[in-house]
């Protein structure tokens, strides 16, 4: 009978140690999602926004009921839409990436019934938010916290 090197049992018992803890249990992007939807769901934005090359802020307020990964990358959010003097409430699919463990929601020309057609890219932090938004004639930036209700 050929003998092993021990050289060469180490590193195999190594690779084969590395899988055996993580069966069963969550994936690190599994909790950074769960995370994610925990945060948001029953949540308010609470910011500003700004309108082209005007000076100030104006407020805003998104308040998310429920939030929830559809599949791949999709995510539902079921939102209520405060800002100029309306009060909506709609189910809005986005794309949600992530940057290491920080997520960004995608949207590109989407229109949101009633609301009108919008592109974003929105970051999501430790308990803030902030982005740059665009309609069809003017865009912006947007900036709050996450308040939880």
């Amino acid at each position: 009978m050929k003998r092993v090197p021990l050289a060469w049992i180490a590193p195999a018992a190594l690779v084969a140690l590395a899988g055996c803890g993580s069966r069963g249990g969550p994936s690190a992007q599994q909790v950074l999602e769960k995370r994610f939807q925990e945060s948001l769901s029953g949540a308010t934005l609470v910011g500003h926004f700004t309108v082209g090359e005007r000076t100030g802020q104006s407020e805003e307020r998104y308040t998310l009921t429920k939030v929830s990964k559809l599949a791949g990358e999709t995510w539902l959010f079921q939102a209520r839409l405060q800002y100029g003097g309306r009060d909506l409430t709609v189910p809005i699919p986005l794309t949600v990436k992530w940057a290491g463990d920080t997520p960004m929601i995608t949207l590109t020309d989407l229109t949101i019934p009633g609301v009108g057609t919008y592109t974003a890219r929105v970051l999501f932090y430790r308990g803030q938010y902030a982005g740059t938004w665009s309609g069809r004639k003017f865009g912006g930036q947007m900036f709050g916290k996450i308040v939880k209700q």
